[in-house]
């Protein structure tokens, strides 16, 4: 057993995953008040109006962020000291989740929502313009690769696990369409990881939001596309700690889910599904009809390169069908 620096006995793997995760809801509910009393730039710049006429704060998603990548970056260090090898494998997480949620709230905060989808994204490179969605698009993926190489692993693993970490990113926003929706999909997502097995067990990042899962239901915040992004990405990092078909398997999932999304939606499905719709609206606040006249306030793109947005969860607000996916 490993000993630490008094001589006490280093605590185990679960011991560190449990560790990790107190460390990373201390540090979500910390920034989230810090940032909550000195947000960056104007509160306003962070604020949107719903349909109850209430203002919800986008501040959830970099306070989930930090507190799911200082927790990722303690069980790293908690496995470094024991010298236990799996310590790449929570620092790639980490890596994601810097990478993610940085691109993702740029689109949050300059994403115009004129363009939406692969599809509208990549027409528009096509034609010259370069997008909020296809520079988040190209960070994510550069991110992704990032992780993926200190991981380690043969070049297919390399592959295969960017492709989970930028897939992740992109499929959790895409449920980022109702109070509480992304968070409960990140925490089952989390549970099916560690059931199968991961070197990284994702502790950090299914605690750090659950820890603002209140503030989300009651539609006081929302995560964005930063918030989003960064839980899906560290999702995905923490996958490339399974065994290879596993995470084969589940990069395939990914990839079919994504691309449906581009003709299915995700809501109308839940909607009309009575055990998705009861989990969906388990928690959530009850649904009351937008006021007359009243328009919620819309930022970033829906549906961007990489995921859906935050005019989404506007839409969302409303509880009338959001734009197709």
């Amino acid at each position: 057993m490993s000993r630490g620096i008094r001589g006490g006995p280093l605590p185990g793997r679960t011991g560190q995953g449990l560790i990790s995760a107190a460390i990373a809801v201390g540090a979500t509910r910390l920034a989230y008040a810090a940032l909550n009393r000195y947000p960056p730039g104007e509160a306003k710049t962070w604020s949107l109006t719903n349909h109850r006429g209430e203002a919800v704060t986008l501040l959830e998603g970099p306070a989930v962020a930090a507190g799911a990548i200082v927790g990722a970056l303690a069980q790293a260090g908690l496995r470094s000291a024991t010298r236990q090898p799996a310590w790449r494998a929570a620092a790639a997480m980490a890596v994601a989740g810097v990478g993610a949620a940085a691109f993702g709230a740029y689109d949050d905060l300059a994403g115009s929502g004129d363009r939406r989808g692969f599809i509208g994204h990549l027409g528009a490179l096509r034609h010259g313009e370069v997008t909020t969605g296809a520079v988040k698009l190209g960070g994510i993926g550069a991110a992704g690769l990032l992780s993926a190489a200190l991981a380690g692993g043969q070049p297919a693993d390399l592959a295969i696990n960017a492709g989970l970490v930028a897939g992740g990113a992109n499929l959790l926003n895409l449920f980022d369409l109702r109070p509480g929706r992304a968070i409960k999909v990140a925490v089952a997502s989390g549970t099916l990881i560690a059931a199968v097995g991961s070197s990284a067990p994702p502790l950090p990042p299914a605690a750090a939001a659950m820890s603002l899962l209140p503030e989300d239901l009651g539609e006081r915040a929302m995560l964005g596309d930063c918030g989003a992004n960064a839980l899906g990405a560290m999702l995905g990092a923490a996958a490339a700690g399974m065994p290879r078909p596993a995470r084969i398997a589940l990069l395939a999932g990914i990839a079919g889910l994504t691309a449906a999304s581009e003709k299915v939606s995700f809501t109308k499905v839940i909607e009309r599904t009575p055990a998705l719709r009861w989990l969906d609206m388990l928690g959530r606040r009850p649904s009351e009809p937008l006021p007359k006249g009243l328009i919620p306030a819309q930022r970033g793109d829906p549906m961007t390169s990489a995921g859906a947005g935050t005019t989404a969860r506007s839409a969302e607000n409303t509880d009338t069908p959001p734009p197709e996916q």
